[in-house]
């Protein structure tokens, strides 16, 4: 149902729900709230201690004009509470100043209690306007534009009263394991009374979506065939000549890798293999010892990266370890002329390996005889982008690599056609690296040790969640790259972020790799592969947005140099339950024991991480539910697919879900 059919949602309504990816009734009703208030727990400003989070019901009175403090931009309002007077101050926010209006508010943010004066820092805020019930948990939605909490919980309303919800799991297991409605689940989300009756309903959403997920990879992995068409003629000892092209040692678990590709690659059966390891345990090493094999034995290669900056890294590598064969590069970024002579020298065998980004599953690339698929940091590419690479060959083998640790239990699940190889250890050479949490008081005297260290000659990455503010929730990377170009002004920084063109990222990734700038202000876009000796310092602004997976990959940007490294943790929010979890990152650098503490911690919805694109994930990001939910799922679609309940049901709505979601992907 079009969203214009909606009570109060005009065409240029629409638009703005079209923004966050909103197009319809369908993605309206899943669209869930990012967090609730608890009505109950309003509180009166004197009773707040310093640092506190809280939610006040109070008066504004006025907004000062926006005030210009260096480069901070400055918003503050005046506001009462039973005759109480106190301030909302906003930092870098000037279209705060727009927004408010004198009357009764809501605003939720952190307490500061200091000197005599007391403020509220950066809240979120919304009018207690007399026709909003606001009682229990009330809904806070991820806004953007002209959107109001307001519009949204209304359009959302609405869009439930439309939409039917029916449920995918078959009705006879819906009786035998006493589920409750998909729509009853979906409206308490939107709604719930209570914090149980919410945790019930993310569970139940949770459930049908995984069932979902599970019965489309299984009716995928179903028409797979696994027979190997060629033969590899390479040897054992070969292979063991080929590790000394390296300017280090093999470690044991490395070793035992190398080993299982090669029995993969010289049996009968076609390789389909994940390779997982902690960041800096040597994966790239012994991916390159695989394509040698296929090289060695007279066959060509792929090697697929989820950025041109990776990809760049990785081309180069290829060059230098394998001087005596032929290496191709292929990406956006690539001159029209470079495309399509690459393109006519690969389908004429003469590239034997290429390297590249998303470029390379396009329609007209074609292979002489691709005989091997590497597949690096595989929670970037969905099944759909894999199985367009096989395509490319005649069963080749696939080789998918995750720096991402994947607890044991979900990889059975989501991996289960998969043969699994884990490098336990780490190479020698890489430094620890210290984490420390960071307050804001101390921002200043971090950024004076930041001085000193890029004095000295080493580099530091700054990372923020986002590009561009969320309701002023979030650090902008934009405006903390102004922000600290005026605090270190004797400091070189160079801004990178996603919506730059591929071209730009990959020549200001090697600027930086050539020491060309000293700080590199970023979002997530380094988070992978990317390897700067030099860079010894990472600091990661509103740390508490990111699970704790994906905080060690960023960590792990840093120390792969001989020298002392940090990683520091700015919080912006989040109370106790987000010093808990960075308090694990501090005292743990075992990213598999990470990735349990988060499942634990955060629940999968969290563990899947919230950088990834599809529908799915969009989705399910924002629940809250553990990792029994999962297991529950592939019991339910084990039993549909073995009794054929539903089965051209099941195939239909959950092929048709993948399809629209064009890449599925897990973390």
């Amino acid at each position: 149902m079009k969203l214009t059919e909606l009570k109060g949602v005009n065409e240029k309504r629409a638009k703005e729900f079209l923004k966050i990816g909103i197009a319809d009734t369908a993605d309206l009703v899943r669209y869930y709230p990012r967090s609730y208030l608890d009505m109950t727990s309003r509180v009166s400003v004197r009773e707040v201690f310093h640092n506190d989070t809280a939610l006040l019901a109070c008066r504004l009175v006025s907004v000062e004009p926006v005030r210009y403090t260096g480069r901070v931009k400055l918003v503050r309002a005046r506001l009462e509470q039973n005759g109480d007077s106190f301030s909302a101050v906003w930092f870098n926010m000037p279209y705060i100043a727009q927004k408010l209006k004198p009357g009764e508010y809501l605003f939720y943010g952190r307490v500061q209690n200091g000197y005599g004066a007391v403020s509220i820092v950066n809240p979120s805020f919304e009018p207690l306007d007399k026709n909003l019930r606001l009682k229990g948990l009330v809904p806070v939605y991820p806004l953007r534009g002209s959107l109001t909490q307001r519009i949204v919980r209304n359009a959302v309303s609405e869009a439930l009263r439309a939409e039917s919800l029916r449920s995918v799991i078959p009705v006879e297991l819906q009786k035998k394991y006493a589920l409750s409605p998909l729509k009853e689940a979906i409206w308490t989300i939107h709604a719930p009374k209570t914090q149980n009756e919410l945790k019930k309903a993310s569970e139940r959403v949770a459930l049908e979506e995984y069932f979902t997920l599970i019965s489309a990879f299984r009716l995928m992995k179903g028409d797979r065939t696994d027979a190997r068409l060629r033969r590899y003629t390479v040897t054992e000892q070969e292979v063991e000549e080929f590790e000394k092209r390296f300017p280090f040692s093999f470690t044991a678990g490395q070793r035992a890798a190398v080993r299982d590709v090669y029995e993969n690659v010289t049996s009968p059966v076609r390789m389909n293999r994940l390779l997982q390891g902690d960041v800096g345990s040597g994966k790239t090493a012994v991916a390159l010892a695989g394509i040698y094999m296929p090289m060695k034995s007279g066959f060509q290669a792929a090697y697929l990266s989820p950025t041109e900056v990776l990809a760049a890294q990785n081309f180069a590598l290829l060059k230098k370890i394998f001087p005596e064969y032929r290496v191709g590069y292929l990406a956006g970024g690539c001159t029209a002329k470079e495309k399509r002579e690459n393109k006519a020298a690969l389908a004429a065998g003469e590239i034997d390996v290429l390297c590249g980004t998303h470029a390379v599953l396009q329609h007209d690339v074609s292979f002489r005889d691709l005989a091997f698929c590497v597949c690096d940091e595989q929670h970037r590419f969905g099944v759909a982008q894999r199985n367009l690479l096989s395509e490319k060959g005649e069963n080749p083998d696939m080789l998918v690599m995750s720096a991402t640790p994947i607890p044991r239990t979900l990889s059975l699940i989501f991996y289960g056609d998969l043969d699994v190889t884990t490098i336990p250890d780490k190479p020698k050479e890489r430094q620890e690296i210290s984490t420390a949490i960071i307050s804001e008081r101390k921002h200043e005297d971090m950024l004076e040790y930041i001085r000193k260290e890029v004095r000295a000659g080493k580099q530091a990455y700054f990372v923020c969640a986002k590009i561009e503010d969320d309701e002023g929730q979030i650090t902008s990377v934009t405006e903390l790259y102004e922000r600290l170009r005026g605090a270190l002004p004797e400091v070189r920084f160079a801004l990178l972020h996603g919506r730059m063109k591929d071209k730009d990222k990959t020549e200001i990734m090697s600027a930086f790799k050539r020491k060309e700038y000293d700080c590199l202000v970023a979002t997530t876009v380094i988070e992978v592969g990317v390897d700067v000796p030099d860079a010894t310092i990472m600091v990661i602004y509103n740390a508490e947005r990111f699970g704790l997976s994906q905080l060690h990959q960023l960590r792990g940007r840093v120390g792969r140099g001989s020298d002392k490294s940090w990683c520091f943790l700015l919080v912006g929010g989040g109370g106790d339950a987000a010093l808990e979890r960075l308090t694990v990152l501090k005292n743990t650098t075992d990213g598999f024991a990470l990735a349990e503490k988060d499942l634990e911690l955060r629940g999968s919805g969290d563990f899947l991480g919230t950088r990834q694109s599809g529908k799915f994930l969009t989705e399910l990001k924002n629940l809250r539910y553990g990792a029994e939910v999962i297991f529950t799922a592939k019991k339910l679609a084990d039993e549909a697919f073995e009794r054929r309940l539903d089965y051209d049901e099941i195939r239909r709505a959950a092929l048709g879900k993948y399809e629209s979601l064009k890449d599925v992907v897990l973390n």
